[in-house]
């Protein structure tokens, strides 16, 4: 089960980082692409990933990914978010991951606001 997690990680850091390099057809996708490079100034790159397990793979988040999350944004969070799940082989399931994004950010506001 760890492989298969370790494995499906990897693969998420590749779309990741396809997402953030691959040139911008449309003027929609350019400007998802500008906020993306923006919004990933604002969080670690483990956060990133650890944001990702939780809406792509049912993982978990500590605390402090949450705190950063809600320091990244509410607008950050959901282009990013959108910008992978629209990708073709996950927009199948996009409104299940839109879902759950939207139930990491209720989370992670109410963790922020508990410290």
């Amino acid at each position: 089960m760890a492989h298969t997690s370790s494995r499906t990680t990897i693969i998420f850091i590749v779309v990741a980082l396809v997402c953030a390099f691959v040139p911008a057809f449309s003027v929609e996708e350019a400007e998802a692409k500008s906020l993306w490079d923006t919004c990933l100034l604002k969080i670690s790159p483990k956060c990133a990933l650890d944001i990702i397990g939780v809406v792509f793979e049912n993982l978990t988040i500590t605390d402090a990914c949450c705190h950063d999350l809600v320091q990244e944004g509410k607008m950050c969070h959901d282009t990013l978010i959108k910008y992978i799940a629209e990708k073709p082989h996950l927009v199948a399931h996009e409104t299940e991951y839109l879902t759950k994004s939207d139930a990491l950010w209720t989370h992670c506001v109410s963790i922020s606001q508990t410290a």
